[in-house]
């Protein structure tokens, strides 16, 4: 029985193996999703704009708004979760499912491309670290845009390093269909667009293949087709913008002081978040230990006669060097399109070196362990959960409890936030409140209730005579009652009158 069972494990280790790490990498990104997910301003705009597709069938051709530069995204992000919120009856956990099933899918992503690209021990390493990384778990438990750009982007350069392989040209097809999806995630898809342009260019001369990068296009614009029939339909009015911000804001560009400390930041931060969670000196150590063997390696076997390497050397020294050119706050998210980059390139020197001699192999082992170690002790669910969704969901509910059903008036006072998440449950939950238009729209000011209910999350609070509109818009008011909820304090302003 002993034998037969060592047997069965000899024969399907690996198999074994990769599904322990995806049962792992799916039980830290599924965990109390609900508690730990972010739902702020940003998520409560997308999950109202779905929910009106569904129930009102408002159908968008455009996606959410870019963190600068004023330009939109394409619509596609809102049809891949709209599945997920009508089954989860509007709770915006089914979307944070979505994020976290492509999440642990990339996961396996990552072992396949290891695998292929290098060996089934590169391949096991680097699922495994991007499995349990806190950084990557964090973006995989979250319903927003650019948290699928990892799983895209690796697809993306899996497919071009099979077609400069196999020399299947065809795939140019694919690759084109997938950039227009992941265009649609986040702009910064544009770098990644850099970088297989120019490793296809090495291999696949533009003359001999023209008719192939045509397809391409193709592809990429059948993807893109609803952002760009919008666009054709109101005269590009994203894409001008869009040229406007690469070209002529001062957000971007070459500034000589700021270009080489950008890209040295942006090298060493994409270590130090992704595989040692700030721990700059392992994370030195890993940069040491890597990179100049990495290199080694490419000019060992031949320099671009490596399909393998030199896929991951233009990724790796384009997607940092474009950063050079950003002049604005560089945040972890950006990484997206590189986020499998160091785990890929982890597996493979620490499966070379563990392929040598037996204390080399050692060596791994211990420096893996050490690695594992400070990963789960980061994981987001050893920390107090931050049950943004439940206390938003409260305090929404609580107004509506207030509001007698009867039409009223919101704001939000805030530092920093947005009021579509409260704005998103009182509108599913109940009756969505009543916009203030301007004299212009509305001279009748049919729009202004007799009850305006303020939320704010910044203290002091002096509601009245507040500048924001919501506010300004109702006239001047008195503060009818006041209340302490959770972290916030909710103001029922009522009209003033002559003798209050």
């Amino acid at each position: 029985m002993v034998a037969d069972q060592m047997r069965f494990f000899k024969k399907n280790y690996e198999l074994l193996i990769i599904i322990t790490i995806l049962i792992i990498a799916a039980a830290l990104r599924f965990y109390r999703i609900g508690d730990y997910m972010t739902f702020l301003g940003d998520e409560g705009r997308d999950m109202l704009v779905v929910k009106r597709m569904l129930v009102d069938h408002k159908f968008t051709l455009l996606g959410p708004t870019a963190s600068v530069g004023g330009f939109f995204l394409g619509p596609l992000y809102y049809y891949f979760i709209a599945p997920f919120l009508w089954a989860f009856n509007y709770d915006p956990t089914g979307p944070a499912v979505m994020v976290a099933l492509f999440g642990t899918a990339t996961v396996y992503l990552v072992y396949r491309v290891g695998k292929n690209f290098f060996n089934v021990t590169a391949g096991i390493i680097a699922a495994l670290l991007y499995a349990i990384s806190p950084l990557i778990i964090s973006y995989s438990r979250a319903s927003w845009n650019p948290n699928l750009m990892p799983f895209f982007s690796l697809l993306i350069v899996y497919l071009t390093w099979l077609m400069v392989k196999n020399k299947i040209p065809i795939f140019f097809l694919w690759i084109g269909l997938s950039f227009g999806i992941l265009f649609q995630l986040h702009y910064l898809a544009s770098f990644l667009l850099v970088i297989i342009a120019v490793y296809c260019l090495i291999y696949f001369s533009l003359k001999r293949y023209w008719k192939y990068y045509l397809l391409g296009i193709v592809g990429f614009l059948t993807s893109l087709s609803p952002f760009l029939l919008f666009e054709l339909r109101h005269g590009f009015p994203n894409t001008q913008s869009l040229i406007q911000f690469i070209f002529q804001s001062k957000d971007t560009g070459f500034v000589a002081g700021n270009f080489f400390p950008i890209i040295a930041d942006v090298f060493f931060r994409m270590f130090v978040r992704t595989i040692t969670i700030n721990n700059n000196l392992l994370a030195i150590l890993l940069i040491i230990f890597i990179v100049p063997l990495f290199l080694h390696q490419w000019i060992k076997t031949g320099f671009f006669k490596n399909y393998t390497l030199t896929i991951l050397l233009i990724w790796l020294f384009f997607g940092i060097t474009l950063f050079g050119f950003y002049q604005k706050g560089i945040y972890d998210y950006y990484f997206g399109f590189m986020f499998p980059l160091p785990f890929l390139l982890t597996g493979y020197i620490f499966s070379i070196i563990a392929a040598d001699k037996i204390y080399f192999r050692l060596g791994v082992i211990i420096l893996m362990l050490v690695l594992i170690y400070i990963n789960i002790k980061g994981a987001p669910f050893w920390f107090e959960p931050n049950r943004q969704m439940a206390n938003t969901k409260m305090v929404a509910d609580f107004i509506l409890g207030k509001t007698q059903r009867q039409p009223y008036n919101f704001a939000l006072i805030t530092g920093g936030n947005s009021d579509h998440a409260y704005r998103y449950f009182l509108e599913v939950d109940g009756k969505a409140p009543i916009t203030i238009e301007n004299v212009q729209v509305d001279p009748n000011r049919t729009s202004v209730t007799n009850q305006l209910f303020v939320i704010c999350e910044t203290l002091p609070c002096e509601p009245e005579g507040n500048s924001l509109w919501e506010i300004a818009g109702f006239g001047r008011a008195k503060i009818e009652q006041v209340w302490d909820i959770y972290v916030v304090k909710v103001y029922q302003l009522g009209h003033w009158h002559e003798g209050d």
